[in-house]
């Protein structure tokens, strides 16, 4: 009679059968496996990498602005542009400050420019408005924005959007064409009237263009995330909470929302650039900030009047511009990071 042997099976193993028997870190047992493999992607990707440093260039620039480009005055208003005079025509890069100089020169300033005497390093628009000024001050404007738009909208969007997708039925239906009724309207034509209709009610500020946009923007995310709560609480995870006697109110947000809010989040960071490139067309369009005012497409705006003589004036243009290319860049390249990081066909073996 023979024994039969079985196999040496090792202890060690990381994968059985499918299950992951690996290790977990500390932060993967804080945070969970799936918000640890987004961070982590986050940290490691080439795109995101590059687009956190642009980020992180522009958040020191906003936070480093009175060292940067120090107020004229100390009881100056920081979000108005100094002014060199009033003279309608611009002033290269390199013209010396002719009245009301800024009165601090900072340590670094003298030992890039050699001057000792403050000089418009990026030149002056249309009514002297001092460009290099708005360009520093204007990254406080184009976060804020940014910040409080995206936000905003993500919060509108993400609570219609769970209800729709959790509760479905007749309550799915009026939501949903409530939501239809605001995708409608051309984006930025409609933010561009209503912001127009409020600037009499509130008076010109950074407001008027803010709520527009907020107002027609919240849509992406309610049809997003509608559409992935719609599979997800069809999960076995969910249907075992539930049959638990877990709340809705739990349900959604232990199981449900932390589980489907990935695709979003995507959204989410290139809405972050889009949103301060609309906001700068409807300053452009004058329904934006009040002129003067720090923000790059109030200065773009100052460019129009020489639209035909940009080969001269290109100073204008350029600065801000780049300011809002690399900007969009910047969130862009995080976007399109974590959208290979959650792709599935891209995740490889666990």
């Amino acid at each position: 009679m023979t024994t039969a042997t079985s196999e040496p099976v090792s202890l060690n193993a990381p994968v059985v059968e499918g299950l992951d028997l690996r290790a977990h870190s500390r932060l993967e047992q804080l945070v969970g496996p799936e918000w640890y493999r987004l961070l982590k992607g986050v940290v490691t990707n080439p795109l995101s990498v590059t687009g956190l440093i642009i980020i992180a260039l522009f958040i020191l620039t906003a936070v480093f602005a009175p060292v940067l480009a120090p107020p004229i005055r100390d009881n100056w208003d920081t979000s108005l542009i100094p002014r060199d005079g009033f003279r309608s025509e611009p002033q290269p890069p390199g013209a010396v400050w002719q009245r009301d100089a800024p009165q601090t020169i900072p340590f670094w300033y003298k030992a890039l420019t050699g001057k000792d005497e403050w000089v418009h390093l990026f030149g002056t628009a249309s009514g002297q408005y001092d460009i290099y000024y708005g360009v520093v001050w204007g990254t406080r404007t184009a976060l804020f924005i940014g910040g409080v738009v995206v936000a905003a909208s993500a919060v509108i969007g993400i609570l219609i959007g769970s209800i729709a997708g959790f509760y479905g039925g007749w309550v799915d239906e009026i939501l949903m064409r409530f939501v239809e009724v605001f995708i409608a309207f051309p984006f930025l034509v409609a933010a561009l009237i209503l912001a127009a209709a409020l600037v009499p009610i509130i008076g010109q500020s950074i407001w008027p263009a803010s709520i527009a946009l907020i107002v027609f923007g919240w849509t992406t995310y309610a049809r997003l995330l509608r559409g992935d709560i719609l599979s997800t609480k069809e999960r076995e995870y969910v249907t075992a909470a539930r049959a638990a006697g877990a709340k809705d109110s739990h349900l959604i947000l232990r199981h449900i929302l932390p589980n489907a809010i990935f695709p979003t989040l995507v959204v989410l960071s290139l809405d972050m650039g889009s949103i301060v490139l609309s906001f700068a067309a409807l300053s452009f369009l004058g329904v934006g900030t009040p002129v003067g005012y720090t923000d790059w497409g109030q200065i773009v705006s100052f460019a129009r009047q020489w639209i035909l003589s940009l080969d001269v004036y290109w100073y204008i243009i350029v600065f801000p511009g780049l300011a809002l290319l690399f900007y969009g860049l910047g969130w862009n390249l995080v976007g399109d990071a974590l959208r290979d990081i959650l792709d599935p066909k891209m995740r490889g073996r666990r």
